[in-house]
C-alpha cells in the first residue's frame, strides 16, 4: 500500500501542493505540519502562475524535497505534455510515493505503471459516472478538482459541498480537495467532517508563495483538522 493511502485512512490528512519545486517551501510546509506534499513536472501551473520544467530540469530540487520532507511526497506528472516512461521510472525509483494528472490528460500507458499510486484528477465538466468507472478500473486515488477557472479564488458555496459529498457518497476511493475556491482554515472540517473528503489540498491561493506565508497556512490549516478531530 502507497504511503499517501495509509495516511488518507488514518484520519483528516493536510496536503501542501508546493506552488515551485523549491526545498526551502517544502521544509516550510513540514515544519507547518503538512502530512503530504505533491510537487509538480512539466506543467504550466494555472493556479500559482508557475512554470515546472523536465525531471531533468527539476531533479536537483526535486531530490533535496525527498530530503527535506519526513513523509509522502506525490507529482504532478505533467499536463499537455505528460512525462515519459523514463521519466516515471525515475520518479519511482527516487521514492516519489504517488503520481496525478487530469484524467483527459493522463496516457493509457501510465495506467500500467507499477511502484507509484495512481491518483487521476476530475475536471470540472466531470460526469458522476467517469468517478464510478475510475473506481472500476481500479484508480487508487481521486483529486476533485472539479471548479471550473474562473471560480479559482472565489469562497466555498454550499454547491461545492453537495458535490463534493456527492462524489463521497458514490465512489469507495479517497478523495482529496484542492483549495481551487479560497477555503478558509476554519472551513476545513466542513470538507473533511460534512463533505467526507480524506484529504484537504492547499495550495498558492490561500497559502501564498513563499516559505513564510505556506508555514503559516500550513499551521492554521492543520490546527483546524485537528481540532475537529
Amino acid at each position: 500500500m502507497s504511503q499517501i493511502i495509509e495516511r488518507l485512512q488514518r484520519g483528516p490528512t493536510l496536503i501542501m501542493s508546493l506552488p515551485a519545486n523549491d526545498p526551502a517551501l517544502a521544509q516550510a510546509a513540514a515544519d507547518g505540519g503538512a502530512d503530504v506534499l505533491k510537487i509538480h513536472i512539466r506543467v504550466e501551473h494555472a493556479a500559482s502562475g508557475t512554470r515546472f520544467g523536465t525531471l531533468e530540469e527539476e531533479r536537483a530540487n526535486i531530490e533535496r524535497i525527498l530530503d527535506a520532507f519526513p513523509g509522502p511526497v506525490g507529482i504532478v506528472a505533467g499536463a499537455e505534455s505528460p512525462a515519459t516512461p523514463a521519466e516515471m521510472e525515475a520518479l519511482a525509483a527516487m521514492g516519489i510515493d504517488f503520481f496525478d494528472l487530469y484524467l483527459s490528460q493522463m496516457p493509457a500507458w501510465m495506467w500500467e505503471l507499477d511502484g507509484m499510486a495512481r491518483a487521476v484528477a476530475l475536471e470540472s465538466r466531470y460526469t458522476i459516472h467517469q468517478a464510478i468507472a475510475l473506481e472500476n478500473l481500479g484508480v487508487d486515488l481521486i483529486e476533485a478538482a472539479i471548479i471550473p477557472h474562473e471560480g479559482y479564488g472565489q469562497p466555498l458555496t454550499v454547491g461545492d459541498m453537495a458535490a463534493y459529498r456527492e462524489l463521497h457518497d458514490t465512489v469507495d476511493v479517497p478523495i482529496i480537495v484542492p483549495t481551487q475556491r479560497a477555503i478558509r482554515p476554519e472551513e476545513a472540517p466542513l470538507i473533511t467532517g460534512e463533505c467526507g473528503i480524506e484529504g484537504l489540498m492547499i495550495g498558492a491561493i490561500v497559502t501564498g508563495k513563499t516559505a513564510q506565508s505556506i508555514e503559516h497556512a500550513v499551521r492554521q490549516y492543520k490546527m483546524a483538522l485537528n481540532a475537529a478531530g
